[in-house]
């Protein structure tokens, strides 16, 4: 699959041939679907909790005679239909973790990066350097490539190499609020469907291509 190969300035650009996975029809999207719901499940906390009527404070004295008041009849004052009583089916502690396995993640991955590259969303650049990190320089790059809306910046991980030129680049990207960044060897389907506008380096999009073939 070819794609728009952008210089290290975002000035100009070239198609390169991609081994990009591929797909026929629907194959993968179920899956797909199904992958992006399990990480959005681990990202649940699970802590939400309501007092029943055993936990709430307050006596368990009847609090009106049973006839005679003019009024409702009555239990105690933790009876959930009363204020600061308890609180009947509500959310309680637990685990909403799912299970995805190293096959699963794999081909979403692979149908997911499809998708992408298939609908325009995916640009390459030629690599992520700066002499010295200046977030307007970065700015005028991205404002080149991707001049508005959110924009995921995946890297490979020369990033991590503090003081090199790209860990100058990862120091002024950082600084830009519609800028999303992570790294070719953790990301996952999830992040690539929760944008519309991704920037890859070239060595970052080879790593991504060793994971989903």
């Amino acid at each position: 699959m070819k794609l728009k190969v952008y210089s290290a300035d975002g000035a100009s650009f070239t198609e390169k041939d991609y081994a990009v996975p591929t797909f026929e029809g629907d194959k993968g999207v179920a899956l797909l679907k199904q992958t992006v719901i399990a990480y959005q499940a681990n990202l649940r906390q699970g802590t939400s909790k309501t007092k029943d009527y055993g936990e709430v404070a307050g006596s368990g004295k009847k609090i009106l005679r049973q006839k005679g008041s003019g009024g409702s009849r009555h239990g105690d004052k933790r009876a959930p239909q009363l204020y600061k009583g308890g609180v009947v089916f509500g959310p309680r502690p637990r685990d909403w973790s799912k299970n995805i396995t190293a096959k699963a993640r794999k081909l979403a991955l692979a149908r997911a990066l499809f998708d992408a590259a298939s609908e325009g969303e995916v640009d390459v650049i030629e690599k992520f350097e700066l002499d010295e990190a200046k977030t307007k320089k970065f700015d005028a790059i991205l404002g080149r490539i991707r001049p508005e809306g959110k924009v995921l910046l995946v890297a490979d991980s020369a990033w991590r190499e503090a003081g090199s030129p790209a860990g100058n680049a990862a120091l002024a990207a950082r600084n830009i609020a519609r800028l999303f960044i992570t790294d070719a060897t953790s990301l996952n389907a999830f992040d690539i469907v929760s944008f519309s506008q991704i920037l890859i380096s070239d060595a970052g999009l080879q790593q991504l291509l060793q994971r989903a073939a």
